[in-house]
């Protein structure tokens, strides 16, 4: 692993420590066990400063040169030196959001139950999901290898925030080291992104944003949705399995009501 690989990783792991405690900051503490006295279901607009801002960047992005310029610049030091591509990227997008059950399967209990934290992450993926896949329709960026044009944003990195975010949420209260580790994950599924030649820092930073707001509106809405559309189901149970198609990887969640 080359000298600027470790680099640009330290550099990535520092503001990540630094996003993980701001958002700690905007947090209040919460003692009680169920979502609904939880304040994670109150709109808070604060939350949004930090996701937004790193969609707004990616965004400025697609038309700013003097963004386009850093973004040619790292690619170049990043492809500067003959390397294999690393795609453990492919797997550790979904290490996040697997970890809070992982958790909660060895005994640590987070903030939910797993019918409540199936909910969030289920109506977290579609909107990150939905999201990612119009912008990627709609905005036509080249990846940088030339290979097509759907660069902008990244959904591995979008999926990977998603998850982090969603253990940040269930963990925070037991240690926030938790949070940190999945943010620290998901930055370096970012970083291998741009280090495989597959997105642009706009492509992963607006991926970052994209998948934190998807989490955190899951979140908020979560009281409405387990109302209106779960208000008759009783216990919930299943499984998360790995799947792989014969081109792609991914993970697939099987519940039962």
């Amino acid at each position: 692993m080359s000298v600027i690989l470790i680099n640009q990783m330290k550099k990535i792991s520092v503001l990540l420590l630094l996003l993980v405690l701001t958002f700690n900051s905007f947090a209040q503490i919460v003692k009680n066990d169920t979502l609904q006295q939880s304040n994670n279901t109150q709109f808070k607009y604060q939350a949004l400063i930090i996701p937004t801002a790193l969609v707004g960047y990616g965004i400025v992005g697609i038309e700013s040169r003097a963004l386009k310029n850093i973004n040619s610049d790292i690619n170049e030091r990043l492809q500067k030196q003959t390397h294999k591509k690393i795609t453990i990227d492919d797997y550790s997008q979904y290490a996040p959001f697997v970890s809070v059950y992982a958790l909660n399967a060895i005994g640590v209990k987070g903030k939910n139950n797993f019918k409540d934290r199936t909910i969030i992450l289920g109506t977290a993926y579609l909107i990150m999901g939905g999201t990612v896949n119009i912008i990627k329709a709609t905005v036509n960026v080249k990846r940088p290898d030339g290979s097509t044009n759907n660069s902008f944003p990244s959904g591995h990195t979008a999926t990977a925030f998603m998850g982090a975010e969603l253990l940040y949420q269930e963990y925070k209260d037991v240690s926030v080291w938790y949070g940190i580790s999945g943010y620290l994950v998901a930055s370096g599924t970012g970083f291998f992104r741009m280090y495989n030649n597959r997105h642009w820092l706009t492509d992963v930073a607006a991926g970052a944003g994209i998948g934190i707001l998807s989490t955190k509106v899951a979140y908020w809405i979560h009281p409405f949705i387990k109302r209106t559309i779960f208000k008759d189901k009783g216990n919930m149970c299943g499984v998360v399995m790995p799947f792989y198609n014969g081109k792609e990887y991914g993970l697939g969640l099987s519940m039962m009501f």
